[in-house]
């Protein structure tokens, strides 16, 4: 018996020594594959970013960018309450990033890249921590630029989701604020610190009216995602000792539905709804059979696109990390230690499942809204999939974690554990790699696209700018188009051609005619 033991024991020795030999090899693949992750992705990031200084001017921007000029910050969230849409957020972000005329819309691009990067890393440092693992910077930079990738990238509307800043104003912006409200809420709704708390509550109530005044279709996932959390976070279901998280939630509803209300009763919204022609209730049989069909052809064209799945890739090299990261110096195999509180099973099922429902459910509400606002067409407006996309994205990265760290665990049992983990870090790397590799040719695409265009429009800005200093009231104009938006002309009717009537605005001159 004992020389069995001794056995035993010896060949525990044998592999914690060779796991101890073996760990900077598995540290510096693991490096070198977050790395390169990050170095595609970062590329394809940054390039978008450096396109921002190729915008020009299309679609909305004419109207925000002369009522910006001309009423200023005040004056154009003043006119978007009264007479447009009553989004006073989206038209005051409007005014400052068009205040300097087209400079603001040129930087966009970086200033939402680079904030949204740090709000990942932060929110996965965070995620790391609490399923007990420790941050890797590397790992967790490579997760935040890929999931940006995609989300910028991998839908049918690129330009769309990161150069053209009235979309992203709308779309884009909100989630990014949504990631920093959530770490908001992690730092500040338990805080032993009562002024802590009511700091974090008042910015929560704050923001999330903002973001009901800025993005419907936003506003409706983070809601649905405040309301499931919120429940889970009742002190009898175990999750949470207080009531603090659940305040914190319900603050952030209240906030939402005062921005909603506001927008829904303002004069622009009612001004809005009154221009759009009679049609059957959202409620009825026919409408919701309707807007399933709609909601079905929104996730065929997402389900279309195997790219997204990259986000689940790099999660499993995320979780993969962790499993690295607590190991101990003498060995592959650390000691286990025992949870710093039991949370009852079905509640940990709920909070796992918890994503599904928030983005299906989410995903319906958005097109609920697109069908409301846009009539049948109105799926068809990709820019908006970007509120339930994020999050989307976001839930494919925790679960590929959660199975990276729970395959990571299992092959640290086995004997040839640093090769087993070795090959895992090495496939999930590729997969996430060879989703961003799919993004190359859109972002050649849009290079292209974006680089030419600015060119044509340069020059045409020139001569019409020329032809109204020298008194011109009405000159040609060639429409420009780019990312499946308005051009001036795109109607049969000249009156009804907002566009054109902006362009005009902009050049300060009578009206436009083709050329």
């Amino acid at each position: 018996m004992s020389t069995v033991e001794g056995q035993g024991e010896t060949e525990r020795e044998r592999v914690r020594d060779t796991g101890g030999r073996r760990r900077p090899l598995l540290r510096g693949v693991f490096a070198a594959t977050g790395a390169v992750l990050v170095a595609a992705a970062g590329a394809l990031v940054a390039v978008g970013c450096f396109l921002g200084l190729y915008v020009r001017p299309t679609s909305d921007d004419w109207c925000a960018a002369w009522k910006s000029r001309d009423m200023g910050v005040f004056g154009i969230t003043s006119d978007f309450y009264m007479t447009q849409n009553g989004r006073i957020t989206n038209a005051f972000l409007s005014g400052i990033i068009y205040g300097d005329g087209l400079v603001g819309a040129k930087v966009l691009p970086a200033v939402i890249a680079v904030t949204f990067t740090v709000g990942l890393v932060l929110l996965g440092r965070e995620f790391v921590r609490f399923i007990g693992g420790r941050p890797r910077l590397s790992v967790l930079l490579a997760c935040a630029l890929v999931i940006q990738a995609l989300v910028y990238f991998a839908g049918p509307r690129s330009y769309q989701a990161l150069l053209w800043a009235p979309a992203t104003i709308s779309h884009t912006i909100p989630s990014v604020i949504g990631v920093w409200a959530l770490l908001l809420a992690l730092r500040t709704a338990s805080h032993p610190r009562t002024a802590v708390r009511v700091t974090g509550l008042v910015g929560a109530f704050l923001i999330a009216f903002a973001i009901g005044t800025l993005s419907e279709p936003f506003a409706l996932v983070s809601g649905l995602l405040a309301t499931l959390v919120g429940l889970l976070c009742v002190p009898r279901l175990g999750l949470t000792r207080n009531w603090q998280p659940f305040t914190w939630c319900l603050v952030w509803c209240s906030g939402l539905v005062t921005g909603l209300i506001v927008l829904y009763t303002s004069p622009g919204a009612r001004w809005r709804r009154a221009q759009q022609p009679a049609k059957e209730s959202l409620l009825s049989a026919g409408e919701l059979r309707a807007t399933f069909d709609d909601w079905l052809r929104m996730w065929d064209s997402v389900t279309g696109r195997p790219a997204y799945l990259g986000a689940a890739a790099v999660g499993v090299l995320l979780g993969l990390a962790m499993v690295l990261g607590r190991a101990r110096p003498g060995g592959v195999v650390p000691e286990k230690r025992e949870p710093r509180r039991t949370v009852p099973r079905g509640t940990m099922i709920a909070l796992l499942l918890l994503p599904v429902p928030v983005v299906i459910l989410g995903s319906f509400a958005v097109a609920v809204g697109l069908r409301s606002g846009y009539g049948p067409t109105g799926w068809t407006y990709a820019r908006t999939w970007t509120s339930y996309l994020v999050p989307m994205e976001l839930a494919l990265c925790g679960y590929g974690a959660l199975l990276g760290a729970w395959g990571g665990r299992r092959l640290r049992e086995h004997r040839n554990a640093v090769p087993a983990l070795l090959t895992g870090a090495v496939a999930a790397g590729c997969l996430a790699l060879a989703a961003v590799a799919v993004l190359i040719p859109e972002v050649q695409r849009l290079t292209t696209m974006t680089v030419a265009r600015s060119t044509a429009w340069d020059a045409q800005n020139a001569r019409i700018e020329a032809e109204a200093e020298r008194g011109a009231t009405d000159v040609a104009y060639k429409p420009l188009y780019i990312g499946s938006l308005a051009e001036p002309f795109f109607t049969k009717t000249y009156k009804r051609d907002w566009v054109a009537a902006c362009v005009s605005e902009w050049y300060g001159i009578d009206r436009i005619h083709r050329r």
